[in-house]
């Protein structure tokens, strides 16, 4: 939890101070059924002014970015959480934390939503996988579980990268429970997994995951106050540079007990099929076509996942799908082009 709090308050530094609006705690249709266990909150930022090119923009009427740990199944997961209103669940990917997603937080909450980013598993000491998986359908159960927790029947979902992944997920395993679905910088269906085998440039973009499969990727990752994590941002990302205070927040998170061996478990649990029978049902469902109506944002220059990697993805949505390329940006999209990115999710929430 501190290291989110920290993590957070990396994003205020430099800021002015503001007088925050009121508003009062999350609103609207509620159920007591999974419960919500507060740890505590605590207001850790004050967003400043939303400007085109700052990763931490919002407007002048800013909301307060608060955290706290929530009961979800069983993981006590890590918050942040802006508004009130309908919920909007934003879901981080790799090498990424929750923190990332404070200006959007409080762009959402603004619009009239509660906007909430979890950890993802494994993202914090004492919240690795409790079934050891980080399978596409146990991140998804966690978004559908987090929303029972919060006490709400449905939920808007916005996923990066890894997160885009549980997004989807989510969806598969139960669409009742997902409204709307974006997805960034991650495409969905059978073409990534085809680009693996037959793409030589999708290989040499994806060395790292095939790194990871290897004894000393956690040594290599952490060598020189983590600068292979720097490398992957500058790559990713061409011209874009994550601010000093944020890059010690995300290699604060990183170097918690435990966090890196479980972040690369998703990738080391990638490429290989579940062995028991109930996981590849689970995996199943969680891979089909997708029917919610649904936005797909990639940035034209990601030098992480190729663009074209994301053509042909409305075979697999059923029911509504635009993809959206994003010029001057590359894979962290909503920290290199805020205010477009989150004009193109409102549009598309507001629909």
């Amino acid at each position: 939890m501190q290291i989110l709090e920290r993590g957070a308050a990396a994003l205020s530094a430099g800021e002015q101070d503001m007088q925050p609006t009121t508003r009062s705690g999350p609103a609207g249709p509620r159920r007591r059924q999974g419960g919500l266990e507060v740890e505590r909150m605590t207001q850790v930022t004050q967003r400043p002014p939303f400007v085109e090119g700052s990763s931490t923009g919002t407007s002048h009427a800013a909301d307060r970015v608060r955290h706290r740990t929530v009961k979800a199944g069983r993981l006590e997961v890590p918050i942040l959480e802006a508004g009130s209103g309908p919920l909007v669940l934003c879901l981080h990917g790799f090498p990424d934390h929750a923190a990332s997603w404070a200006g959007l937080l409080d762009r959402l909450a603004q619009e009239g939503y509660w906007a909430v980013a979890p950890a993802q598993r494994g993202y914090w000491p004492g919240g690795a996988a409790p079934d050891g998986s980080y399978r596409a359908s146990a991140t998804g159960q966690d978004v559908l579980t987090l929303i029972e927790a919060l006490g709400r029947e449905q939920a808007d979902l916005i996923g990066h990268d890894l997160g885009a992944r549980a997004a989807y997920a989510a969806a598969g395993l139960d669409a009742t429970r997902v409204r709307k679905l974006v997805g960034m910088s991650v495409p969905y269906g059978p073409q990534l997994r085809t680009a693996w085998v037959t793409d030589g440039d999708q290989q040499r973009r994806s060395w790292y995951m095939f790194f990871f499969q290897t004894a000393m990727a956690e040594a290599a990752v952490e060598f020189d106050d983590f600068a292979f994590i720097d490398r992957l941002w500058r790559e990713w990302s061409p011209g874009y540079e994550l601010p000093d205070a944020e890059r010690v927040a995300l290699k604060e998170t990183l170097r918690a007990p435990g966090v890196l061996t479980e972040t690369l478990g998703y990738y080391r649990q990638l490429f290989t099929p579940p062995a028991d029978a109930r996981t590849q049902a689970a995996e199943a469902r969680a891979s089909g076509a997708i029917t919610v109506p649904s936005l797909y944002l990639h940035g034209a220059d990601d030098n992480c996942m190729s663009v074209e990697l994301s053509d042909g993805m409305e075979a697999v949505f059923t029911s509504g799908f635009e993809r959206i390329v994003v010029p001057g940006a590359g894979h962290f999209l909503h920290l290199e082009q805020p205010k477009t990115v989150a004009e193109h999710i409102l549009g598309f929430l507001n629909s």
